[in-house]
């Protein structure tokens, strides 16, 4: 194990003799990378669960519960005191504001009668959508949403940031090997004589 003193703050930025031109890019490129990281992590996460917030809140302003009727009877028999996990799927016929007539597959209790009431939520046109979230419900999906956007796009700077220090590491070793050929000979003459 190498021997390391101690831990220098910044010791990338500080004046040095020994420090190459290459040296000094690989440290602009991992601030830079660094700072794009943050950046790009942050701006697309908020972004994306505002939006996501945002789309949710109109879903609740703008889809209503409408009131369906059986078109059929419904498979499978009544059962007292049945749990919601025990629903069967079921055609349902409702009428949407314009006064057009539409159907779809809903979750009833089994053995439901024909013309029995369900509610489901429709949108602006009438077609069949699931219940809106509530606000806390919104406020928890935007944050995971925003999160994962976040995360994937501060990804791209940090891989890219990666690939370009590793880049910029092999062509410094390709040089000091370079110069190692062309001084080393030279050195090594000296200590046997």
């Amino acid at each position: 194990m190498a021997f390391r003193g101690p831990k220098v703050w910044l010791w990338r930025w500080r004046r040095n003799p020994l420090r190459r031109r290459a040296d000094a890019v690989e440290t602009w490129v991992l601030l830079a990378a660094w700072l794009l990281t943050v950046l790009a992590g942050v701006l697309a996460g908020l972004t994306t669960a505002r939006t996501v917030e945002q789309d949710m809140a109109r879903e609740r302003v703008e889809w209503r519960p409408v009131v369906a009727l059986l078109a059929e009877q419904a498979p499978g028999t009544a059962a007292s005191g049945t749990a919601s996990s025990d629903q069967v799927w079921a055609k349902v016929r409702w009428s949407a504001r314009d006064g057009s007539t539409h159907t779809g597959q809903a979750r009833v209790h089994p053995g439901s009668g024909v013309a029995t009431p369900v509610t489901v939520w429709t949108d602006p046109q009438g077609r069949m959508v699931t219940e809106p979230a509530t606000p806390s419900e919104a406020r928890t999906r935007a944050g995971l949403v925003g999160g994962i956007a976040g995360a994937c796009a501060a990804s791209v700077p940090f891989v890219a940031g990666r690939a370009l220090r590793r880049r910029l590491e092999s062509r410094r070793i390709d040089q000091w090997g370079y110069e190692w050929a062309r001084v080393g000979p030279l050195w090594g003459g000296r200590m046997r004589g």
